[in-house]
């Protein structure tokens, strides 16, 4: 064998580790071999719970409750359209306590989405809100969560503010007594 053999050996020999090192790295990162996100069921039912919660004190206008739920620390956001551009608030946790409403509210969410890793979590929520028994709005709802300790809690808080069809009302339509939009 001489040399120039020799060399187109040595090159196939490299390209068929590097071929192989490439696919087998590909194969290693295919989405069917990623980590999972789908949550444990005792942590979907406490996150459910969690949310389910915070609708509840929205609804019942219990501030002190909402802000129990949440992080010392958190803040929520809101974001709508306002004279044709996207603005956003900001609200910590300790305004949200202190806020009162004297409407009544009736907000719904449906078709929750969890997503889990270790200790975070984030939760997408479509919902709609009914004000003083009439159609106000509808978005999404998108909690970010942290365990601590055993509990979950709420991080941060954010919601968009629409109007269909960029939104879509509740699947089983109006509340009870309530007009649809």
């Amino acid at each position: 064998m001489n040399n120039k053999q020799r060399h187109t050996i040595t090159r196939l020999g490299t390209f068929a580790i590097l071929f192989v090192c490439a696919t087998t790295a590909g194969i290693a990162q295919s989405p069917g071999s990623l980590r999972s996100y789908a949550p444990a069921e005792p942590d979907r039912i406490a996150i459910q719970a969690v949310v389910d919660s915070a609708l509840t004190f929205i609804t019942s206008s219990d501030a002190i409750g909402l802000t129990d739920l949440m992080l010392p620390e958190a803040q929520t956001y809101s974001s709508r359209q306002r004279e044709g551009r996207w603005a956003y608030a900001m609200r910590t946790r300790d305004a949200d306590r202190a806020r009162t409403r004297g409407a009544q509210v009736v907000e719904r969410g449906w078709a929750t989405e969890i997503r889990i890793s270790g200790p975070i979590a984030i939760v997408w929520l479509p919902y709609d809100i009914y004000v003083n028994n009439a159609w106000s709005h509808c978005g999404v709802d998108v909690l970010t969560m942290i365990r601590v300790e055993t509990a979950w809690r709420i991080a941060n808080f954010t919601y968009s503010v629409e109007q269909p069809p960029a939104c879509v009302p509740h699947p089983s339509g109006p509340p009870p007594g309530m007009k649809a939009p």
